[in-house]
């Protein structure tokens, strides 16, 4: 992958994050807002309506609780003139304070005229139990006091109150229906947003990985392309254009690596060396282009009997040749070469020029051993070398071979497929 190819892809994936987050942000953002409405109706619903229901709940028990409990002891005597001064005016306080914050909750128009009416009428109810207390400082005697005045008293205020009391338990019945509508409002208005951005994303992240797809599709084409061309241009280093053999680049790399495996494996290895006879004056009766035709057909018979793995064959240079062979010891070594220049004069490539044979033919030297440590390996190729020109000493059209690989005079044996 190239660096602009890189830089496309990260392109893309960052545009993806940015829209999933956009689209998070989106749906957070909304999804506060909406509970900030939901919590300020929950407020309205609970401290609108339920805190001054308890509030009026707690004046009412004041009064039927605090102040009318007060004024009968006083009346049978049970508690003294000063403690019934005590009761009294910390009850009217208690009332007081509480109506004040009654009062300070929000209040529609149409509510301030009855809140005012009740207000007056906590006042004045308060008033006559203050008067009482006065009565009860100016005579000592506390049997006069009048129950059924205060019965009256607190019997108004409460229904006064609780007139109050039953409209806030409308109001908050009323807001909570409204709140329930508005909570279902909120939660279709959410999904249905959510559902969008979702989508949306989905509907973005799927264009945007096609894309990818289809950018990373050609780009493994194009890797794959250039992996052939690469090996492409990898064999056509390693190989002779004319022949489709072997070049003398590859045989430099391929016979250092088989000779250290063969000496590993202490195995038999053996090398050729082989020369079209007369090829000069091939050249010279025919012309080059038949002379390719004759290098080529040379090539043929090579790949025709050298079929194995292991078996490497190179095109040296010019109208030379070599053979590395592995895992072959001499008597098939002696065959294969014998094979070989068989082989080449039963294609009856004809060759007026040469002073041996009516068709075309090669001359072969063949050098084999069992590798070991002491194998030098310039004396194989050396011995090879020697061998060959012990067959063309010999008359050509032929092979001579030799296991005895070392630097002094070897014992050779000479062959002739003629």
């Amino acid at each position: 992958m190239n660096f602009i190819e890189t830089l496309k892809l990260r392109s893309k994936l960052l545009f993806i994050f940015i829209i999933i987050t956009v689209g998070l942000v989106f749906v957070g953002v909304m999804g506060t807002l909406n509970l900030k409405s939901m919590k300020k109706n929950l407020d309205s619903l609970y401290f609108g309506s339920l805190m001054p229901v308890t509030e009026l709940s707690r004046i009412i028990q004041t009064y039927h609780g605090a102040l009318a409990s007060t004024l009968y002891k006083a009346k049978n005597s049970q508690i003294s003139h000063a403690e019934v001064k005590s009761r009294i005016k910390a009850a009217v306080e208690d009332i007081e304070r509480e109506w004040k914050n009654y009062e300070l909750h929000f209040k529609r128009d149409y509510e301030l005229g009855y809140v005012e009416y009740a207000a007056s009428e906590i006042k004045s109810v308060n008033a006559y139990f203050i008067s009482a207390v006065d009565l009860i400082e100016d005579r000592s005697d506390m049997t006069n006091i009048s129950l059924a005045s205060i019965e009256k008293k607190i019997s108004h205020i409460h229904q006064v109150i609780n007139k109050l009391i039953t409209y806030e338990v409308d109001v908050a019945k009323h807001e909570r229906k409204n709140f329930l509508s508005l909570y279902e409002t909120i939660l279709i208005k959410v999904g249905t947003i959510l559902v969008m951005v979702i989508f949306g994303v989905m509907v973005i992240s799927f264009y945007v990985f096609k894309s990818i797809q289809s950018d990373q599709t050609a780009l493994e084409i194009a890797t794959k392309k250039l992996k052939i061309a690469n090996k492409k241009l990898e064999n056509a280093s390693y190989t002779d254009s004319l022949t489709g053999l072997h070049n003398r680049r590859y045989f430099n790399l391929v016979y250092d690596r088989e000779i250290k495996r063969a000496k590993r494996n202490n195995s038999t290895i053996t090398f050729m060396m082989l020369d079209i006879d007369y090829f000069k004056q091939y050249n010279d009766t025919y012309g080059h282009i038949e002379g390719d035709f004759a290098l080529k057909s040379v090539a043929k018979v090579f790949k025709d009997l050298l079929k194995r793995p292991s078996d490497f064959v190179f095109r040296l240079g010019g109208e030379e040749f070599g053979i590395l062979l592995t895992e072959v010891n001499e008597e098939n070594s002696a065959i294969i070469a014998r094979n070989i220049c068989d082989a080449l004069k039963a294609r009856e490539i004809k060759h007026e020029g040469s002073k041996i044979n009516e068709f075309l033919t090669v001359s072969i030297g063949v050098a084999c051993c069992v590798a070991d440590e002491a194998l030098d390996d310039e004396v194989l190729i050396s011995k090879a070398d020697e061998m060959l020109y012990r067959t063309k000493d010999s008359g050509r059209d032929g092979y001579s071979i030799t296991t005895n690989i070392s630097v002094t005079t070897p014992h050779t044996t000479e062959q002739s497929s003629a």
